[in-house]
């Protein structure tokens, strides 16, 4: 699996597209398609609640702080682009592939 994540700079911090899944049967981080993270949560996609959960699991899965995470667009889409703040592209791309190494 040597698929990476697509990032790109941000004057914030480095964006990704996540390609959600609400209303899976468990919370997590699917995998990598297309540069996109697949990232599975249990929430429906209705009021923002999925996309509440898919931060949840994003900060949880990454070791990010919740204040580091940012929807930046794509609120009721399926693909939707997240800042990530403080973090540079190698240790973001570390902190990915540890979180998608199976355990």
């Amino acid at each position: 699996m040597n698929e990476r994540v697509k990032l790109e700079t941000h004057p914030e911090g480095l964006t990704f597209v996540v390609k959600a899944n609400p209303a899976a049967r468990q919370n997590g981080l699917q995998g990598i398609h297309q540069g996109m993270l697949k990232v599975s949560v249990t929430q429906v996609p209705e009021k923002g609640k999925a996309n509440k959960a898919i931060l949840q699991v994003l900060s949880k899965s990454l070791r990010l702080r919740k204040s580091q995470l940012e929807l930046l667009s794509g609120q009721t889409a399926s693909e939707k682009r997240f800042l990530v703040r403080e973090l540079d592209a190698n240790t973001l791309q570390e902190k990915l592939q540890s979180a998608l190494a199976p355990s």
